[in-house]
C-alpha cells in the first residue's frame, strides 16, 4: 500500500513539474517573462517579542527583468530537469552528483542548494521527493533494528556496534526497538567512548550522533524514530556555542531548510548537558575550562536574540546567559578528568535518573 502512494506522489509531482515547465515556455513563447513566485521562510528571527510560525514570511517574484534573477531561474530549471530525470528513472542523487552534471554552469555548490530549495518550495515538497539525498554521516547503535530498502540492520545483535544511519530514510521500516529512551550526542569520540564503555548493554537505549553539524538523513531518521517509537529524546552536546548551535539545529530546525521544518525538527528534544553549572556541579578543574573567544561572545549574544528561546525554552535562555556571564566553556570530553568512564557510568546515567524524576 506504501508502495502505491508513493508512486502516486512521484506520479503528481511528474505532472505539476511538466505544467510548471510548460507554463514557463508558454511565457517565452509569447514574448512574456515568466514570473516565479518563491515563498520565503524562516525558523526564527532576532526579535525576542516576536512569534515565528511555520508560515511563509513574504514572496519574492522571480523575471527575467534582472540578470541575477535571470541567472537563478536557468538554475532553478537546469536542475529542475535532472530532477525530472531522478523521478522517471526512479533514480537517486546527492546534491554534489547533480553540481558536478553542470559544474562550469553551476560555478558553485551553493548554486545547486539554493536551487534545491527554491524548487522544494515552488511544488511544496521535501528534498527526498525529489529523489535528492544527502550524503549521511550520521551512527547509530542501540536496542534498535531496522530495515532499509531491503537491507537489514540489527543493532540489537550487537548493542555497541556502530552503524550508519540511513540515507534513504523514507524506506525504512519494520522498525522495532526495547529502548527506553533515544541519547543523541554531538561528537563522534563521545559516542565512540559510549561503545567502548559497553553504555547500550547497561543502559536500554539508542545512540546517535551527526558527528557534529547533523546532516539531513540524520535529522529524519530522528524525526522517524521519535514519531514510531513515541520515546524520550535527549541532547548532549558541549557547553560551547557551537554545541548549543547543534542542539537548536535538532530542536528548532535550520534557517537554510525552514521550508522543512516539520520533517527535520525534534520538537520534545531535551537538552541533557552539557551546561555552565555542570562545571562546578561535577568538579571540573579550572584548567579544563577555556575562555570564551570574542567571535564566542558575539554567537552568542545572537543566539539569545532568537525568538524561540524566550517564547519556548527560557531555561535554555538563563543556560546561555550563564555561559556568556562566566566567560569560559569546556568539551564534554574535560569530564573524563575523573576517570575515563566518568561520562557514561556517573554523568550520563545522574542526568538521566535527573530527568525521570523532574514532572
Amino acid at each position: 500500500m506504501e508502495g502505491k502512494i508513493a508512486i502516486s506522489e512521484t506520479t503528481n509531482l511528474l505532472q505539476r513539474i511538466k505544467d510548471f515547465t510548460q507554463s514557463v515556455v508558454e511565457d517565452l513563447a509569447e514574448g512574456r517573462s515568466p514570473k516565479i513566485s518563491i515563498s520565503q521562510f524562516r525558523n526564527y528571527c532576532m526579535n525576542p517579542e516576536a512569534d515565528c510560525s511555520d508560515k511563509p514570511k513574504g514572496q519574492e517574484i522571480l523575471t527575467l527583468k534582472k540578470e541575477p534573477q535571470t541567472y537563478r531561474i536557468d538554475m532553478l530549471l537546469r536542475v529542475l530537469l535532472i530532477v525530472q530525470q531522478l523521478l522517471q528513472e526512479n533514480r537517486h542523487a546527492s546534491k554534489r552528483d547533480i553540481y558536478y552534471m553542470h559544474p562550469s554552469a553551476f560555478k558553485a555548490q551553493s548554486i545547486v542548494d539554493r536551487a534545491i530549495g527554491d524548487i522544494c518550495i515552488l511544488f511544496q515538497c521535501s528534498r527526498y521527493n525529489l529523489n535528492v539525498v544527502s550524503v549521511g554521516n550520521g551512527l547509530v547503535m542501540g536496542w534498535l533494528k531496522f530495515r532499509e530498502a531491503g537491507r537489514k540492520f540489527d543493532c540489537l545483535n550487537s548493542l555497541n556496534t556502530a552503524y550508519p544511519v540511513p540515507v534513504l530514510v523514507e524506506e525504512v521500516e519494520d522498525i522495532v526497538s526495547l529502548a527506553e529512551y533515544i541519547l543523541v550526542v554531538e561528537k563522534e569520540t563521545v559516542f565512540q567512548r559510549l561503545a567502548n564503555d559497553m553504555f547500550c548493554k547497561t543502559n536500554r537505549c539508542i545512540v546517535i550522533t551527526g558527528r557534529g553539524y547533523p546532516d539531513v538523513s540524520t535529522r529524519r531518521f530522528l524525526r522517524l524514530l521519535m514519531e514510531k517509537l513515541h520515546l524520550p529524546v535527549h541532547c548532549l552536546v558541549d557547553c560551547d556555542p557551537y554545541g548549543f548551535e547543534i542542539l537548536a539545529t535538532y530542536r528548532f530546525g535550520s534557517m537554510q531548510m525552514a521550508y522543512d521544518i516539520e520533517s527535520l525538527r525534534a520538537p520534545d528534544m531535551k537538552w541533557l548537558g552539557a551546561f555552565p553549572s555542570d562545571s562546578e556541579v561535577y568538579s571540573v578543574p579550572k584548567q579544563c575550562l577555556l575562555p570564551l573567544t570574542e567571535e564566542d561572545k558575539k554567537r552568542t549574544e545572537a543566539m539569545l536574540l532568537r525568538c524561540y528561546l524566550k517564547r519556548e525554552m527560557p531555561q535554555w535562555r538563563l543556560e546561555l546567559e550563564t555561559m556568556l556571564k562566566r566567560g569560559v566553556k569546556f568539551e564534554i570530553e574535560a569530564l573524563s578528568v575523573h576517570s575515563l568512564s566518568f561520562l557514561s557510568e556517573i554523568y550520563i546515567p545522574s542526568k538521566i535518573r535527573r530527568e525521570l524524576s523532574s514532572p
